[in-house]
Formats: C-alpha cells, structure tokens, sequence
C-alpha cells in the first residue's frame, strides 16, 4: 500500500518537475535561437551548432539529476531517517537510475529538440527576428482539451456511479489489490483542466487587450495600450506560466486534501473500531449494570455510555445485537450520516427513541428478508431469567452499515431499554468513555489497574495502531509531509522563478523602452502588471482545478476509507502557506525584475 500510495502521490510531482524543467529550459528559447543564428552567421555548421545544444542538455540534465537525487536523499533522511525513504537498496538504486535517465531525457526534449527542428525548419534571418506571429498550439485546434475533460467524467462515472470496487480486499486475504485503471479520471480532469486553462488564458490575452489596457492604466499609465499589445504579442509564454502555476497549486491543494481527509477517516476508523476514546469491554456473562458506569467517571472522562451486546436469531442466521440509549449514545462516540441509510444519523437515533421496538438492520437482511419500513422483524433472544430463546417482536425502521464495536458483517442496533424489558436482562457489554481527545492513555492505565482481569480496557492510541482492516491503517505521515513540502516548492518554483526567467529575457524589451521615453514609474508597472496578471490567472485556475480534482479524488478512492468520509477535511493553513509562499516567491521575481528595468538602457543594451 505504501508503494501504492507513493506512486499515487509521486506520479503528478514528477510531471509537474517535468513540466517546470522544460518551462525553465523554454524561457531562453528566444535568446538561444538568436545566439545560434548568430553563430551560423559566424560560419558554424547545423552539426556542431546542434553538437553545442547537446552538449548544454548534457550538462542541465546529468547535474540536475544528481542534484535530485541528492536533495531526495537528504528529504528521505529527514522525513524516515533513511536516505532510501524505507525502500531496500535494489529499489533506491533503481529508482536513483530512473531519476538519472529521466533527468537528461526531459533537458534533451527542451534543448536539445528545439535546436535540431530550428536548423531543420528555420532560416538565420527568422531565428533573429525578434517578433514572431503566435500561432495557436495544434491542441487547441483539436479541441484536445475537451476530449481530455469527456472521457475524465465517462472513467469517473464508471469507477463511482456503477458501484465499482477501485479497492479489492477479499475478505480473510491481508493482502490489497487496487485497480489503477480508476486513476485515469483525475489524471485526465488535471491535465484537461490545465489545457482548458491555456485555451482561456490564450483567448483572453489574444482578445482582451481593452480590457488588459483599462487593468494596467493605474500602474503605467499612458503605456497602459503598449502594455496590453506586449502582453498580447506573448501571450503563449503567459498562458504558459499560467498553467504551470495552477498545475503546481492544484497539485498542492489535492495532495494535501487527500492526505487530510485519510488522515480523518484514519481517526474515524480508530473509533469506529474502539467505540470511544477509551472503551471497557465486560467478560462474556460477567452480568454488569448499566450503574456501573458512576464507578469508572475518573477525572477527565467527560461522559459513560453503557452499550449492550446480545446475540439474536434473525430466522436461521445468528447476528450481533446491539442496545443503546438514542437520547445519550452521541456524547460517547462518532456517529456519521455515512454510517446509516434510509437517514441521517440523528433522525435514526430518534425514530429508536420514539418507537422503543424499532430496529435497524443491516443491507443484506433488508434483501434477504425483503423488508420494508415498519415490517415486523422477530427475533428470537436469550431470555435473563430462564437462559430459553424467546421471540421478540421489533419493527423495521432503517439500515445501519457501520456502528462503533460492531463487526463488519450483519449487526442489529435496537433501544436498549426495549431489549432489557422484553429478555429481562439490562447487562451491558461495554462502556464507552468520552475524554474529550485528551489523557486518554491515563485514563486507561488507570482504569486497567482499578479493574484488574474482569473487564477488558483499550483506548483509541492503542486500536490506532493495531487496526488493519483497512488501507486508512497504513502511515502516510513521512511521505505525505515530504510530498506535501515538494508541493510548496513547485507552486513557489512555478511562479517565481518562471517569471523571474520571462522578465529577464525581456532586459531588451525595457531598455527599448527607456530608450523611447518611457519613464522609470511606468516601467515598474509594466513589470508589475505582468507578474500580476499570471498570478492572478493561476491562482483563481488552480483554486479551480485543486477543487474540482479533490472532488474528485475523495469519490474514485471511497473504498480506501472505511468508512467512507462524509465530507473531505480541507487543511486551510496549508493551502493558505501555499498561497503566500507562492504570492511572496512572485512578488519578489517581479520586484527585482523592476529594479533591473530602471538601469541605464545603455549598460543592459552592452551586455545583451
């Protein structure tokens, strides 16, 4: 699980470094078509300028990927005090070889490719001009974004609305199976998503030069049309860093809603399985009342649910039933919508509580019974006082899938002052203790040392650790908390420092300016309104598309919680840090960007 958990969370990362690789290579790809026409004007053959090109890739790619390799190192060290993240040395070093071939394989496609179609394709003359015509990419004439976005919701309906099992675990079988198949839907809506992104951004800087204008004017004033006609002119590289910047963000954002929400049905299962924080189990026959709860009100504990536990006959087939006070039962435990059907959890609690003989039943018994709600259901109980089964008439009332301390097969939930009045018995099974979340571990020390051998004491640290009935008992802490760090970064990498390398191959564009009487106040804006115009586009994108994929995520992998989660948990102060390290890491790209643009226009023209 652990294996497939990383490659779920690690695929995106590396696409995404990809993706940030090949952008950061692509900044310079103007300059560095100028210098190798220049370099041909000079006499060079297409071989040795492509041989130059190679050598560059060479280089961005074997370094870079050592960097990576030391830098996960370092990561794993700090994150699982290994430097291998866990793994056996045979899978670090063939992961290290990975990295390493990946690494000059991505610089290749970006250097190396670019250069040998220019000397294929193009002529001296047009690798100097230094304003082209933007073509729309082949993609957006394809409607490839569209195509990705349709068969995203057609895998997603077929992997969630048909009842499809992304994860197998045969019941009695330790071992998981998990269909990756039902991944394809959120990878696509993300890379669909980012292309939809492109083709809006595209649009609305090739169409929207007005409005661009009306949006620069406090910032540059007069050079608010030239401006907008700039901004217009690069509208691929914009929408470019657009896209990369709400492709790391969405990133961000799903990464961390995924891993709090399994965080939360981890906790959720937890209880489930203990019942309470801390929870005393009676032995079989021990005949405990339900007042034996004042003797175990230690301080701290806030509240003592009794829980009865029977056996009942439903025809031929023997369940597990359990009694428990519907006025008082939710002081004591969780109890969630998604635990019941035919109602919420509070309105369940409460049809038990109007109608003492109702009962809820698990799904299976509903279709192997046929019942319909307010069917009669007879069970037949152990009477208190003769030991005989005795028929007991109850009243079908809704369905109970999870319930705390119950199994995960067939289970009966009834009111509990019913059942002790029809078997004359009011024993209880179990105690459930509210602490409030704290000094749970105290309390169950001292509760063991009170209670010796007769009863059974657990508290939710110990269940927490030794639940393994679900992928949720898996820790993700170490690796989630790298990923999520790696996240951090890219968003912050994805903004300022593609910005930062755009703006500083446009030092030519600004000493131009300054060159035809653009003042020092107007350049700063210009500079500040490009930085604020992809900024803004990625976040409100990637806001987007992070949303829509956590949807998304949590629906496709319900079968990794069990429960399934009622709502996914949003970690806000990670996405707020997210937001900020990646605001700060542009600001800062833009800000020195303007500083460099109020230089002498005639020191930048003599080093350009």
């Amino acid at each position: 699980m652990t294996r497939t958990a990383s490659q779920f969370l690690g695929v995106p990362g590396t696409v995404l470094a990809a993706l940030l690789t090949a952008a950061v290579a692509g900044a310079g790809a103007d300059r560095r078509r100028r210098e190798q026409a220049l370099l041909r004007t000079r006499g060079l053959r297409p071989r040795q300028v492509a041989a130059l090109a190679g050598a560059e890739a060479a280089v961005v790619g074997v370094v870079g990927g050592l960097l990576g390799v030391g830098i996960a190192a370092l990561a794993g060290r700090a994150a699982f005090g290994t430097a291998s993240f866990g793994a056996s040395t045979a899978s670090t070093l063939a992961w290290s070889a990975v990295a390493q071939f990946l690494g000059p394989t991505v610089a290749a496609t970006a250097v190396l490719l670019t250069a040998v179609r220019d000397l294929r394709l193009g002529t001296v003359t047009a690798a100097r001009r230094e304003v082209g015509r933007a073509r729309s990419p082949r993609w957006m004439r394809f409607g490839l974004d569209f195509a990705l976005l349709a068969v995203s919701l057609l895998v997603f309906r077929a992997a969630s609305g048909n009842q499809y099992a992304l994860v197998l675990a045969p019941e009695g079988v330790p071992s998981i199976s998990v269909s990756y198949w039902a991944f394809l839907g959120p990878c696509l809506l993300w890379l669909g998503g980012a292309l939809l992104l492109w083709r809006l951004a595209h649009l609305f800087l090739a169409h929207g030069r007005r409005l661009l204008s009306l949006l620069a004017r406090p910032l540059t004033g007069t050079l608010a049309p030239t401006t907008a006609a700039s901004m217009s002119r690069r509208r691929r590289p914009m929408a470019r860093a657009i896209v990369l910047l709400a492709l790391a963000l969405s990133f961000a954002a799903s990464t961390a809603v995924f891993n709090a929400t399994y965080r939360q049905q981890a906790e959720v299962d937890a209880r489930l399985s203990n019942g309470a924080y801390v929870t005393v189990t009676q032995s079989p026959g021990a005949g405990v009342s339900p007042s034996a709860a004042a003797g175990l009100r230690l301080p701290g504990v806030r509240h003592v649910e009794p829980l009865q536990h029977r056996f009942a006959y439903v025809g031929a087939d023997l369940q597990d039933l359990y009694g428990v006070r519907p006025a008082t039962i939710a002081g004591a435990t969780s109890l969630q919508d998604a635990y019941f059907a035919g109602g919420t959890a509070r309105s369940l609690m409460a049809r038990l509580a109007a109608r003492p003989d109702a009962l809820l039943v698990s799904e299976e018994t509903v279709k192997d019974f046929r019942l319909a709600p307010g069917d009669t259901v007879n069970l037949r109980l152990q009477d208190g006082r003769t030991h005989a089964l005795r028929t007991v008439p109850f009243h079908y009332a809704g369905i109970v899938k999870e319930f705390p301390t119950a199994p995960k097969d067939s289970f009966l939930v009834a009111n509990a002052d019913y059942v002790a009045r029809s078997t004359g018995d009011d024993s209880v099974g179990a105690f459930l203790l509210d602490t409030g979340g704290v000094h749970q571990n105290a309390t169950a020390a001292a509760l063991r040392h009170r209670l010796g051998t007769t009863a059974t004491v657990t508290d939710l640290t110990q269940t927490r650790s030794t639940v393994g009935s679900s992928l949720t008992s898996v820790d993700l802490a170490g690796l989630t908390r790298t990923e999520l760090g790696f996240a951090v970064l890219l968003a912050a990498a994805s903004g300022g420092i593609v910005l930062a390398l755009g703006l500083a191959e446009r030092r030519r564009t600004f000493a131009l300016a300054t060159v035809l009487g653009a003042r020092r106040r107007q350049l700063r804006g210009l500079v500040l309104t490009e930085a604020v115009v992809p900024m803004t586009g990625g976040l409100a994108g990637g806001t987007l598309i992070g949303w829509s994929l956590s949807k998304m995520l949590v629906t496709v992998l319900t079968g990794v919680f069990d429960p399934p989660p009622a709502t996914i948990a949003v970690p806000w102060a990670y996405l707020l840090l997210t937001a900020l390290v990646t605001i700060a890491a542009l600001t800062a790209a833009a800000l020195n960007a303007a500083r460099h643009s109020s230089r002498p226009p005639v020191e930048e023209l003599r080093e350009l």
